[in-house]
């Protein structure tokens, strides 16, 4: 006798890359095996790998790049719903799970039209920080109380967002923290010759090129150093020429490398010395995560959301001087845009090879605590409520 698979879906609104996206791809590896599984994809981008037992059901099979009339803007999200909504009857869902606020709206609402189904809803982002305007942020405060409550139950991926869910937008329903999940890999840098002192400290950071990730912090940060440090910028966006002006007028063309977005990230890790995430807000840095299963001793904002959860024994609030940094449990840590912060922490680990040794053996144990297995058991316990 066979056992009955609940037939589940996820939503999202592509699979290009993205920290979203990431899990998404990751979860679906495991989801296969106890499910039947349906991607929901609002636009056909697909930049990961999907295994080949996911139903892919793309709803609006154009490029999310590509730009809309007027009209077609407003009748989008009514066409997406509909579509969704008798996608979701006809396939016979028991659990929609869909990820990223647009997608938990439109799920939301077919909890509402579609009473046998089961809505767990992801919120992977801060939300007071993520809106764009004032206007945005008020319309989010009326519209998440009314839609997501309607849900059974939402995740998000940091103690932080779910407090800012609860306080500032009246979110009550069931919140859970179900951190992302990581493949282990069988190669780090632990077994590297520990680099003197003496010698240029190789830095990476890794992310889209965005205002918000704030790279030109790092780049600052390495010019007050004058000397000694090579920096590799991975990503691409539109901030990518602002940074080139900032590189030339600091004339750091031969120490600030700006490398592109590359797959296998992890090759490229391994031929650095230390890591550094700049961003001003975070869901849940996917990027820091993988420096540090990497095996590289870690600097980060204490930005919320994430850094603090993974660099610290506990979320507790902390409390970084100006200029300086605070020694946490697997990494450093500096305030938000402190460009003096952050040079003393390059300089800390520059001039202390045996605490960068150590550091970096700390934060691949952490890591080993968010690998795909530990995590996915925790998701699937969330969903079979």
């Amino acid at each position: 006798m066979t056992n009955f698979k609940k037939n589940i879906s996820i939503l999202n609104i592509t699979l290009a890359g993205g920290g979203a996206e990431k899990v998404i791809s990751l979860l679906l590896k495991k989801l296969i095996n106890d499910y039947n599984v349906t991607l929901f994809l609002l636009y056909n981008d697909i930049h990961y790998d999907i295994p080949k037992e996911v139903t892919i059901v793309i709803l609006n099979n154009q490029n999310a790049s590509n730009k809309f009339g007027y009209i077609k803007k407003i009748l989008a999200p009514i066409i997406l719903q509909i579509k969704f909504l008798r996608e979701l009857k006809r396939r016979k869902i028991n659990i929609s799970i869909s990820f990223l606020a647009y997608p938990n709206f439109l799920n939301s609402i077919a909890s509402i039209r579609y009473s046998k189904l089961k809505t767990v809803i992801s919120e992977r982002g801060y939300p007071s920080m993520n809106t764009t305007s004032k206007i945005s942020f008020y319309i989010s405060k009326i519209f998440y109380p009314i839609l997501y409550n309607r849900n059974d139950v939402l995740f998000s991926n940091s103690i932080y967002i779910n407090k800012d869910l609860k306080e500032n937008f009246k979110v009550k329903l069931p919140l859970k923290v179900i951190y992302n999940p990581i493949i282990i890999p069988s190669s780090n840098v632990l077994q590297n010759t520990i680099v003197p002192k003496e010698e240029d400290l190789k830095v990476v950071t890794v992310g889209n090129l965005f205002k918000s990730k704030n790279q030109k912090m790092i780049i600052n940060a390495i010019s007050l150093l004058k000397g000694g440090y090579k920096l590799s910028v991975y990503g691409e966006g539109p901030y990518k020429q602002s940074l080139k002006d900032l590189i030339n007028v600091k004339k750091m063309s031969d120490s600030v490398f700006l490398e592109g977005k590359v797959k296998n990230i992890n090759h490229y890790l391994i031929k650095h010395d230390c890591f550094v995430l700049s961003s001003l807000n975070e869901g849940f840095p996917n990027a820091l995560l993988e420096a540090m299963a990497i095996g590289l001793p870690c600097i980060s904002t204490n930005c919320l959301s994430g850094p603090l959860e993974l660099l610290n024994k506990n979320s507790d609030p902390i409390t970084i001087k100006e200029g300086s940094f605070y020694k946490g449990a697997y990494g450093l840590l500096v305030n938000n845009n402190d460009e003096k912060g952050l040079a003393e922490a390059l300089n800390y680990y520059k001039e202390n090879p045996s605490i960068r040794s150590e550091y970096g053996k700390l934060a691949n144990q952490k890591a080993k605590e968010f690998e795909l297995d530990n995590i996915y058991k925790k998701f699937k316990e969330l969903i079979n409520f």
